[in-house]
């Protein structure tokens, strides 16, 4: 497997019907990529809806909400956005390029960490940098990402790099607690809406919060 982006995938043709029954308001943007990572950068909540969605147990960026990593809190104040319970952590999406500078003793376990199945300890610098992913033992479950696996993905964390000098960014599945995933955009705009988070980016379009 290269990667497990099994599932549909939307136009914006038909993303944009979906958003016009939401009456929300939204602008198509040309460098969505960019303007998500800004906007994390500047510590915004993004629900991303993207491409085809991925199949199995993880959330792996195309239906993810994203968040910065340095803020040790969120586990609590998302979680309650969420209506999922405190313990649930978070785990972060980290350059493939970086693995080195983030955890420790990562030989063998590359592979499964595209799809983020396995811990590893993180080094000092990930546990300064990006607190809000790292568990209470100093491990945390990462997944990696190339240009190849993903490059919308890919070119969101490296942009955000380029700003923060940061290789990880929290990557948590984009639904509330006990329901599935979302798969469509009508799922994306009423977990969105339910969850009350800052920014939709969905397809090409950036959807912002009422209010």
């Amino acid at each position: 497997m290269n990667n497990a982006y099994f599932g549909a995938e939307y136009s914006d043709i038909q993303i944009e019907k979906e958003l016009k029954k939401y009456n929300v308001t939204y602008q198509k943007s040309k460098k969505i990529g960019q303007e998500i990572a800004k906007l994390l950068a500047k510590g915004k909540i993004i629900a991303r809806f993207n491409g085809r969605a991925e199949y199995g147990p993880r959330a792996l960026g195309n239906r993810s909400i994203l968040y910065q990593p340095t803020d040790k809190t969120v586990n609590n104040w998302l979680n309650k956005k969420l209506k999922r319970s405190e313990f649930m952590p978070f785990a972060p999406v980290t350059l493939a390029e970086d693995i080195k500078d983030c955890y420790k003793n990562t030989t063998g376990g590359e592979y499964a960490a595209q799809f983020m199945t396995i811990t590893f300890n993180c080094t000092k610098k990930m546990i300064n940098e990006c607190p809000a992913v790292c568990h209470i033992d100093n491990t945390a479950r990462p997944q990696l990402i190339t240009s190849k696996i993903n490059k919308e993905y890919y070119d969101i964390l490296k942009e955000y790099k380029k700003l923060t000098g940061i290789s990880s960014i929290i990557n948590t599945s984009f639904n509330m607690h006990e329901e599935p995933i979302v798969y469509s955009p009508d799922d994306a705009l009423k977990s969105f809406i339910e969850g009350k988070l800052d920014i939709l980016a969905i397809g090409n379009y950036i959807v912002h919060k009422k209010g």
